[in-house]
């Protein structure tokens, strides 16, 4: 991506912040968030850190959300689905742990709701072969399978997630620099249909992007976090299950703590994961940690991380004991995004005259 582009999408970013944190806007009332994940196995503290807290803030801001749980992209890059229904209701845990309020945010999974995965064909008319292997995402997801053949789920992934954004008519998405081109791609393809089969009216609005301002998280291992490579600290471990993982974290032989992310990133990851949870900035925290070393940075973690999700832990437990809440949160938010999406998918067949 061009940094004309990004400086626009920036731009666009702020102006919709702006929005969010202005209560007596009356654009704030017009907006939608569309935001989710792939149940690839259980949520971590990458997830914590850099979106769901942001979920909740959004929500509580009362900005209308939909929340996705991706089952169907589970499959872009590998061949079973692995603990599938287990991940699913671990993403449902940790949203109502996190606060994510079932009446106030849509709660919903990609297999459950027939009408988005329709937008597809429409939408797949509107891109060309060459954008998607050029799209960023589509190749740092490839990348990331260790030379396996390219699946044309994984290819067509982002029109995929444009039928996520724009099934619901979800106008602001939240992500970080690297997710950019997804959204921007989404903003393609609602300009395409527009042109093309309503003759310049708006059907689908260009959603923006909402920037966020979060680290890029390391992994335990030192590379990055990922549910597959099992370096993280998922939210569902107890105290004891965090203190463990974190005492087999990578770090470096100097034994002054310092924050240096390009010179020592394993540290500053770190360190940045106890100042996402302790609310101090790394720098400070390696100050107070300073010839303490290794081990002294791993405590600070460790109490970190235990003590800001102390909480969470608390309501999960609870939420676990009743299942049957979890799956009428689950069905009532998939029933909701059904109606959404059955009536996006009437307004696209009328537009392209298929409503017969």
């Amino acid at each position: 991506m061009s940094d004309e582009s990004f400086e626009a999408a920036r731009v666009r970013s702020n102006t919709v912040q702006a929005v969010i944190d202005g209560p007596d806007s009356p654009a704030r009332r017009k907006l939608r968030v569309l935001t989710g994940d792939r149940p690839t196995g259980p949520l971590h503290v990458g997830h914590y850190l850099a979106s769901i807290r942001n979920r909740v803030e959004l929500q509580d801001k009362g900005i209308d959300s939909f929340v996705i749980i991706a089952d169907y992209q589970v499959i872009t890059d590998r061949d079973a689905v692995g603990e599938l229904g287990t991940n699913v209701f671990g993403c449902v845990l940790d949203y109502l742990a996190a606060g994510i309020d079932p009446a106030r945010t849509t709660i919903f999974t990609h297999s459950a709701v027939p009408a988005l995965n329709q937008l597809m064909l429409p939408f797949l008319s509107l891109v060309t072969d060459g954008e998607l292997r050029r799209n960023p995402t589509v190749k740092d997801e490839l990348a990331a399978t260790d030379g396996r053949p390219m699946s044309g789920l994984l290819l067509t992934y982002p029109v995929h997630q444009a039928a996520d954004i724009l099934f619901c008519h979800g106008n602001v998405v939240p992500i970080g620099k690297d997710n950019l081109p997804h959204v921007e791609q989404t903003r393609v393809i609602a300009r395409r249909f527009n042109n093309r089969y309503a003759g310049g009216e708006t059907v689908f609005a260009e959603p923006d992007a909402l920037l966020t301002e979060s680290p890029l998280l390391l992994g335990l291992d030192g590379t990055k976090m990922s549910k597959s490579k099992g370096n993280t600290i998922t939210l569902a471990m107890t105290a004891d299950q965090t203190a463990a993982a974190v005492r087999k974290a990578r770090t470096d032989s100097e034994r002054v703590i310092t924050y240096e992310p390009d010179r020592r990133p394993q540290v500053a990851s770190l360190l940045e994961i106890a100042a996402g949870f302790d609310g101090r900035a790394p720098g400070e925290l390696a100050a107070q940690i300073g010839d303490a070393g290794a081990a002294g940075l791993k405590k600070l973690v460790t109490d970190a991380v235990n003590e800001g999700l102390r909480d969470h832990r608390s309501r999960r437990a609870e939420l676990a004991a009743d299942p049957a809440y979890l799956h009428t949160v689950l069905r009532q938010g998939n029933e909701q995004a059904n109606a959404v999406a059955d009536a996006t998918l009437a307004t696209v067949r009328a537009v392209m005259r298929m409503n017969y």
